[in-house]
């Protein structure tokens, strides 16, 4: 801690010492400077840098395509599959996609997805709601924030899931 101080002064001290004059905050006023190896600064930095994304997560997206005249037993199987998806803590991306007269249905389509949401509103969070693109209606759930214990192991056990209704009779 030097002090304010001519540059061409902090120049000549950091010359003396063999080593560099590096600006450090460069928005203060005035800018803060340190005298230090360059070098060894820029490879700490790349090194923290190098570490930041090595612990960060990348977000992964799994898709689950169903039709609108989908099988009560096959809704219920993609549902299974996108909760395991949701629980392992992907986001899930719900495709419907209409084939020869189901597209002249378009809200049969819609009422499949509202279903889905609805029976998974405990386990996830509807990021992109319903939209129609095409012959496809695209959805995106997203795993709902685990809420995080307080202490060690003194907490609640998490309440069972309810049973799904029984699929209306078609």
């Amino acid at each position: 801690m030097l002090g304010v101080l001519p540059t061409r002064d902090a120049q000549r001290m950091a010359q003396q010492q063999g080593l560099d004059l590096v600006e450090v905050s460069p928005n203060a006023d005035p800018p803060v400077c340190k005298i230090m190896d360059f070098g060894k600064f820029r490879y700490d930095e790349g090194m923290k840098r190098k570490e930041a994304r090595k612990s960060q997560q990348r977000q992964v997206i799994k898709e689950i395509k169903f039709h609108a005249n989908v099988d009560p037993h096959d809704l219920e199987t993609k549902m299974r599959r996108t909760r395991e998806f949701l629980e392992a803590g992907h986001k899930v991306k719900l495709t419907l996609a209409y084939r020869g007269r189901e597209n002249a249905h378009k809200d049969l389509g819609f009422e499949v997805m509202q279903r889905v949401i609805k029976e998974l509103e405990l386990e996830a969070v509807c990021e992109q709601p319903p939209r129609l693109l095409g012959r496809l209606l695209g959805c995106l759930l997203a795993p709902r924030p685990q809420k995080p214990v307080k202490g060690k192991g003194g907490g609640q056990p998490a309440a069972p899931r309810p049973a799904p209704p029984p699929a209306p009779p078609t």
